[in-house]
Formats: structure tokens, sequence, C-alpha cells
């Protein structure tokens, strides 16, 4: 049990009973009685506690002839120590997502959980300082950009983008329904239908140049649509249309992908020798291209021909290089 906890549960006892000795506060918290005095100390000369010892009583109980006794309570976060920690960790998360992710409306609630947290045993600049949070390519995104994406995709109102086609050197205008952002791998996509293809589209959030609200109302898609279209292959390019991939890892790599999820329908068992086979279903095979190459000799792909031969010809092409 940390101090905050130590706090709160001072304060109940208080509450509940008509005094407190001080050996049921010991068995109660299992602390010292140096560590008690110092919890005691702490709560009258900083959070303003009115305690007092009553000798007839035998116990502690709070002063109701303190001016402040009716309007005495400790920060209201009812939340052990660890929801504390774990709020105030996804808090630090959030901020390094994306800056202004938490809008004004969520900063007082963070200040409460800050405060509470300082007056414990771990600070908020410890949990910052103790915690990192290291991202590999990550791509900027306007914050004026980010904002009117969210606000277009919570408000239900279609948005008029300006993105450019990396592929083909362009930019391009569309009008867009937003259905849902994705952070994945480090980086920002908007699902959203789009109204001149008629149909749905991922953008990478780190192009679109430019994003207005418009007045009109967004085009709903279902969650279970989304996920059919655009969650059945693997990663960020997926379709409807799936294959599966056959993958047999060496015995060494197979430590780590055994414990890896690289789809929700993937299906994977270790052989004889160690080695693992993996399958995984996908539509577009550019994104698992590239994830397999990174394994080099320590993957083979078994089944489809189509994607051995994408990465036989890549890696070929590799080693030319060299």
């Amino acid at each position: 049990m940390d101090r905050t906890e130590r706090f709160y549960k001072i304060q109940r006892l208080l509450n509940q009973r008509k005094s407190v000795t001080r050996d049921a506060f010991l068995e109660e918290l299992e602390v010292s009685r140096a560590t008690f005095k110092r919890d005691l100390e702490y709560l009258r000369d900083r959070m303003q506690m009115p305690v007092i010892y009553d000798r007839e009583l035998g116990g502690y109980r709070i002063d109701q002839d303190a001016a402040t006794a009716h309007l005495f309570q400790l920060p209201g976060l009812w939340f052990s120590s660890e929801e504390v920690h774990a709020l105030l960790t996804m808090e630090h998360f959030l901020e390094r997502l994306q800056p202004g992710l938490l809008g004004p409306q969520l900063r007082p609630l963070r200040d409460v959980i800050r405060k509470s947290l300082d007056s414990g045993d771990f600070t908020a600049s410890e949990v910052n300082r103790r915690i990192r949070i290291l991202q590999v390519g990550v791509r900027p995104v306007e914050s004026v950009t980010f904002q009117a994406l969210s606000s277009g995709l919570l408000s239900r109102r279609r948005l008029h983008i300006r993105h450019y086609r990396r592929a083909r050197d362009e930019t391009l205008e569309r009008e867009i329904s937003p259905q849902r952002l994705v952070y994945y791998r480090d980086n920002w996509y908007l699902d959203a239908w789009c109204h001149l293809r008629k149909g749905l589209r991922t953008f990478s959030v780190d192009v679109i140049n430019e994003a207005k609200v418009l007045s009109k109302r967004a085009r709903e898609i279902s969650d279970k649509t989304l996920d059919r279209t655009l969650g059945a292959g693997f990663g960020i390019f997926s379709g409807r249309h799936t294959q599966t991939a056959v993958l047999r890892f060496s015995p060494l790599r197979a430590r780590w992908v055994s414990r890896e999820t690289w789809h929700p329908e993937q299906d994977g068992h270790f052989e004889l020798d160690g080695g693992y086979m993996l399958t995984v279903p996908y539509s577009d095979p550019r994104e698992l291209v590239m994830d397999i190459m990174k394994y080099g000799a320590d993957v083979e792909v078994l089944a489809p021909a189509s994607l051995r031969q994408m990465v036989s010809e890549q890696l070929a092409a590799a080693a030319d290089l060299y």
C-alpha cells in the first residue's frame, strides 16, 4: 500500500468511527509507528485535515469544532495508486502520439490526476522521467490538420481534403466521410468513404496538407463493413479479397515471431526442429513483403508462388546493390 492509498484509508477510518486508536491504524495500514506519524503530520500540515488525539476516547478523531471540518475532503480521485499511475502513463503516451490530441476539456482532469499523484510516493515528473516512449519512423502531422480531421470524424461531418500522392508525385482533392482514425506503426491513418471513387479508402494523415470540415453529414459505414473491407488482410494495405501467406521461420527467429501478432486471424505452430510455421491472410503484398525481407535468411516464403517470386526478386535486386 503506498502513501496515497494510506491517506484515503485514514480518512475512511476516521469517518466510519467515533475515534480510532493508534494500534488500529497500525494494523489496518500495515506500517510502522514512524511512518504513521509522518502520514498524520502530512495530512495535518499539507492537506489541512483537522485530526486530533482525544485522550478521553483514547484515539484519533476529526475535530468537529474546527472551522473547516465540514469542508475538508481529500482530492476526489477514486482510483488506486496503480490506476493513477496507469492514467498518467497513458496521458504521457497520448501527448507524444499527437500534440493537441488531449483537448482543453480534458486538461482539468489531467491536472487533478497529477495533483493527486504528487501527494503520493511517485510524482508526475518522476513518471515522465522514468517512462520513455521511443518512436521510430514517425512522420509529423500538423496539429491544425489533425484537429480538423478529429472534429469532422467525431461530429460526423464530411471533410474536404488535399493530399499528396507519393507514388505519383501529385496532389489530389477529395470529399470524404471520415470513419475512424488508426494509429499504426507510429503513424496516423484515416479510414474514410471517398465520394469521388465511391468506396472505402485509407489515407496517410501526414500527407493530408489541408482539411476543412463541411456542413454535410458524413456517410455512415458499419463497423462490420469497415472490418471486413479494411481489416481482412495484413497491415495497412488491406482489402476484401485475401490470399494466405505461408512463412517458415528459423528456430532462432521463432523465439520472437511465435509471440508476435501479425494478424487477428493468423495461425502458427512449431515444427520438430524448432522452426515456426506462420500463416497470415493478406490482400496487398507490399507491406508484407517489407516485413518478410527484414528477417533475411531467417524466413522462407512457402506459398503462394506469386508472393515467393516477389520476395525472391526483391532480394535479388537488393543483392545487386552490393
